[in-house]
């Protein structure tokens, strides 16, 4: 690719991974999850690899763990939570806010999310 083109490339991704964050209160856990609308390749390869494997709920799981952040934009999961995530929360709320999150660049109805 030309060095034009790249810069193209670069500046549309530093304009989308530095915008602004996505909100998603979960009731259940009396707290508010905040996502970008895009991540780096990186974050997501694990994700789409453990997808392509049949893993869909290590995926959702996974990407709770490196998607999610606080308002400031810092990670809420280290990777050492997804053994709790895996075995100690309600099924049903880590697929709803997994989707959340993973759908973040669609509008998305809060009280769905909510479970409300």
């Amino acid at each position: 690719m030309s060095n034009l083109l790249t810069d193209k490339i670069s500046k549309h991704y530093a304009k989308a991974i530095s915008g602004e964050l996505k909100k998603i209160h979960v009731e259940e856990w009396d707290t508010d999850i905040y996502c970008r609308t895009t991540y780096p390749l990186k974050d997501e390869a694990k994700v789409l690899e453990l997808q392509a494997a049949g893993k869909t709920i290590d995926a959702v799981v996974e990407s709770i763990i490196v998607k999610a952040r606080d308002k400031n934009g810092k990670r809420l999961f280290q990777d050492a939570d997804r053994i709790r995530l895996m075995n100690e929360a309600d099924p049903m709320v880590v697929v709803r806010v997994g989707a959340a999150i993973n759908n973040s660049r669609i509008k998305f109805d809060q009280a769905t999310v909510a479970g409300e």
